[in-house]
């Protein structure tokens, strides 16, 4: 009863105890009280209670209750970090007993062996206990021993025999009340789906059995490491680093088990070396080194070793002791059978190589490179990354480019199964290294235009094909329609001054919800094979227009002019200062936001002089007459570059990528015609451009007041010729995809966009902030331009920094009346900028909005 309703079961038990039972009796409560505390519980507790189990088993004169009592207090002995003592109580319960109580004693016995990492041992009593509990018709018992072997095969990277177990399992449990069980076998699930790649699955899989174990009122510390394995893989490690460092606070707070803690170091310091944050990595990973070794968990200590290894590198401490750490780390890995091995032997190559170590560098990486061929994607992107890097060492241009293309080859494959635009921008992370391997490669063996090509490899690929629809969930749509509620009032409260907590807790909630189902949705749709072309680029091009790709090789800004036929390159400036100096234009633009700050402008209008250096070096002066396309990095999309002197009276649009832009330049306008004017609530200016531009064109769709609810809004949205969007815009730096636009009942986020079946062909976000982005992956972006552009939508005019209400509508109304004329975005918001008065504050305003796309 103690897994099918644990609550229900310590009760029983205490009130068991509370009745003068016999010893037999009460060995069975207390058992059921120590296993209690030693899951969910205060493990010097359950200590206790499985001693006093124990020893009156032995009272009762039942060997088979004293091994069973035996068994539960070896395997919390184990989790309490007494590895010896544990080892001899189960030693003891397999020497006692006999038949049915001596499987089940093996299976505790395997059970402890996997906690330790040993994982051989394990598959071996399991391997004796299955056949006995089946001949005994112990169908509870024989589900356990299947799960545990599936999770020892995971382990060793035996998925399909994981697989197996993990099926025959559940059509076990399928037949019982043991709901712990039922949520164990659903979070295993989960891990034998993210150990074959589907991240999706394994997400949806875990929240699942989150849900389970809430029912319970029981707290979940291996789900949690599960959970914070697949977050990282899914680029979502720093996520997974708050999630293991909360369940360490509470962990402690409860006096839980020590083998747990020193799991979740070793997720927390895993998930800390993904996130960027060394120092911390290296602290919880030198814990989780010194607790697993205090437990004699050598499987587990020298993973933990290998991230603290890891985390050593990262930090800049590389030396040739941790090139013999790294390989001896990886030795001990093979000879496990971990599926980790291949990482360790690439890091221990890296440091070699690092140190000019050529003979040991090409020996470990050899070794790493095995693994390319075989195992999950990123098993095969490490063997590739190890490819890579000994044809660099090699002097090898062409194998290093091979390299490189069959690595991103097999992460774009494992793209596909991922469903949330979130996680496809994400998960580009981990091919960022083949990437940067590769544009130096391309540079250094086929000059400008093979440099193009990779950098348009891997720039802002999750726009170039649609995301998968959000699925018809009536729960997801049901949070979405409460979410824009609960945020709607918040909103009003904070205006009236009222406090908000409880709202706000409320609406974190809901975005955590609506994220969540998000996540879960799997790609429908294999990739389509593309490759970009820049002969086809040049050709559309034609004579006139010039597009600037902006790549980023160590740290400095190469500009790719393309126009005329050729691809020529130029170098600019730091990267890194060109950050800054962008930072300082955003604090600039917002002060002229507002009367008063005049003599700001000639500081701004020199800071985009200086951005021009850095951005453009001496492309600047080669860039003609005619229309420019700028691509820059997705470091750089805060840029307002309508303020860079060249840019400033011409027409020129931005895209993500010269691919993006292809595609737009390609898209057809719908037939209709069809255009919408939306204007939302609270705009100082009430959105005065909307009822003039519906006085010219009586046959646009209006929608404002009460008219300007989010189901509306989308449903005249969807396959629109020209929309324009008059309403307060937020980006959320946190949560790019709860992004909004205000309408009359809430937020219209971007989770809310990608349901379009066709977003508007052209599309004007009047607003500030709306074309703010948050640089996430290799080089991707995400907000609500991009969310946009895979939909259907050709041409964007949106605002990177908050403007000045009224200084909007005279530009507006202008862009509108160039649109009319048959203009396109840029030229059309080129002649409005130029016709807006000359003080700082409409100047301000019209360099805050930018043209994406081609329309």
């Amino acid at each position: 009863m103690v897994f099918a309703a644990p609550n229900q079961a310590l009760a029983r038990a205490e009130e068991v105890l509370g009745s003068d039972p016999s010893p037999l009796h009460a060995s069975v409560a207390h058992q059921v009280i120590g296993i209690w505390q030693r899951d969910w519980g205060d493990l010097r507790l359950a200590l206790d209670h499985l001693r006093r189990a124990r020893d009156l088993g032995a009272r009762s004169e039942s060997t088979d209750r004293e091994a069973d009592a035996l068994a539960a207090l070896g395997v919390a002995l184990v989790h309490a970090g007494r590895t010896r003592q544990g080892l001899e109580s189960l030693e003891r319960g397999v020497a006692v007993s006999s038949g049915h109580t001596r499987a089940q004693v093996l299976f505790r016995r395997a059970y402890a062996s996997w906690v330790l990492g040993h994982h051989r041992a394990a598959l071996e009593d399991v391997r004796r206990a299955v056949p006995v509990l089946r001949q005994a018709g112990d169908v509870i018992w024989t589900a356990r021993a299947l799960t545990l072997r599936a999770t020892v095969h995971l382990a060793l990277g035996a998925v399909e025999r994981a697989d197996a177990d993990f099926t025959a399992a559940e059509a076990l449990w399928d037949t019982t009340g043991q709901e712990h069980d039922k949520a164990d076998a659903v979070e295993s699930r989960g891990l034998a789906a993210y150990r074959s790649g589907d991240i999706p699955a394994a997400l949806r899989l875990l929240d699942e059995a989150q849900e389970r174990y809430a029912k319970l009122g029981t707290p979940t510390f291996m789900l949690t490491v599960r959970r914070c394995e697949v977050l990282m893989a899914a680029g979502l490690a720093p996520e997974a680093l708050a999630e293991a460092d909360a369940a360490i606070k509470v962990l402690d707070g409860i006096g839980g088990q020590s083998t747990r803690k020193a799991e979740l170091l070793l997720a927390a310091a895993r998930a800390a070396r993904h996130a960027g944050d060394a120092h911390t990595a290296i602290a919880r990973a030198d814990m989780a080194v010194r607790l697993f070794a205090g437990q004699r968990r050598t499987w587990w200590e020298t993973h933990a070793r290998l991230v603290l290894i890891e985390a050593r590198v990262a930090a800049g401490r590389g030396s040739g002791r941790l090139v013999a750490d790294a390989a001896a780390v990886a030795d001990r890995l093979a000879s496990f059978g971990a599926p980790a091995a291949p990482e360790a032997s690439l890091l221990a190559g890296r440091i070699a190589l690092g140190l000019g170590w050529r003979d040991d560098a090409r020996r470990h990486l050899e070794v790493a490179a095995r693994s390319r061929h075989s195992g999950p994607p990123l098993a095969r992107m490490t063997g590739w990354a190890a490819r890579a890097l000994w044809a660099r060492a090699a002097g090898s241009d062409r194998r290093v480019l091979e390299a490189c293309r069959r690595g991103l080859d097999v992460l774009d494959d494992h793209r596909t199964t991922l469903g949330a635009s979130e996680l496809r921008a994400r998960a580009t992370a981990q091919g960022a290294e083949l990437a940067g391997l590769a544009a130096r490669a391309s540079l250094r063996s086929g000059g400008p235009r093979r440099l193009l090509v990779w950098s348009e490899r891997w720039r802002a690929t999750v726009l170039s094909a649609p995301p998968t629809r959000p699925p018809a969930d009536p729960a997801l749509l049901s949070d979405l329609t409460a979410f824009r509620e609960i945020a709607a009032r918040a909103e009003g409260a904070r205006m009236e001054g009222r406090p908000v907590p409880t709202l706000e807790r409320e609406q974190r909630r809901l975005e955590r919800e609506i994220r969540s189902r998000s996540l879960h949705m799997r790609g429908d749709a294999s990739g389509d094979g593309y490759r970009f072309d820049p002969g086809r680029l040049l050709e559309r091009l034609g004579d006139e227009v010039r597009l600037v790709e902006l790549a980023v090789l160590d740290g400095r800004v190469q500009v790719l002019l393309c126009a005329q036929g050729r691809v020529r390159r130029f170098e600019a400036g730091l990267l890194a200062d060109a950050e800054r100096e962008a930072e300082h234009v955003q604090a600039g633009l917002r002060r002229l936001a507002h009367p008063g700050a005049e003599a700001r402008l000639p500081v701004v209008e020199a800071a985009g002089r200086r951005l021009e250096e850095l951005l453009l070096g001496p492309a600047a002066a080669q860039l003609g007459s005619g229309p420019v396309v700028v691509v820059p990095p997705g470091r750089l999309h805060q840029v307002p570059w309508a303020l860079l002197p060249s840019l400033r009276e011409r027409v020129f649009s931005v895209s993500p990528s010269a691919s993006s832009w292809l595609r737009a330049r390609e898209t057809a306008p719908p037939p209709s015609g069809r255009q919408v004017l939306v204007r939302g609530p609270g705009l100082a200016t009430g959105g005065a451009e909307v009822p003039e531009l519906a006085g010219r064109n009586g046959s646009a769709t209006v929608l404002e007041h009460d008219e300007a609810r989010v189901p509306r809004v989308l449903e005249e949205l969807d396959g629109a010729a020209l929309a324009h969007i008059a309403a307060h815009g937020t980006f959320r730096a946190d949560s790019p995809l709860f992004s909004s636009l205000r309408m009359a009942d809430g937020p219209l986020i971007v989770h809310d966009f990608e349901r379009l079946d066709r977003s508007p062909y052209r599309i004007i976000l009047s607003c500030c902030d709306t074309a703010r982005f948050a640089s996430v992956g290799a080089d991707e972006l995400l907000g609500l331009v991009t969310a946009l552009l895979p939909l259907g939508t050709a041409g964007v005019v949106a605002c990177s920094a908050p403007v000045n209400d009224e200084a909007v509508v005279p530009l507006m109304l202008t862009l509108h009346k160039g649109l009319g004329a048959g203009a396109s975005m840029a030229e059309a918001l080129r002649d409005a900028r130029a016709a807006l008065p000359g003080d700082s504050v409409h100047q301000a305003t019209g360099w805050a909005f930018s043209a994406f796309g081609a329309a």
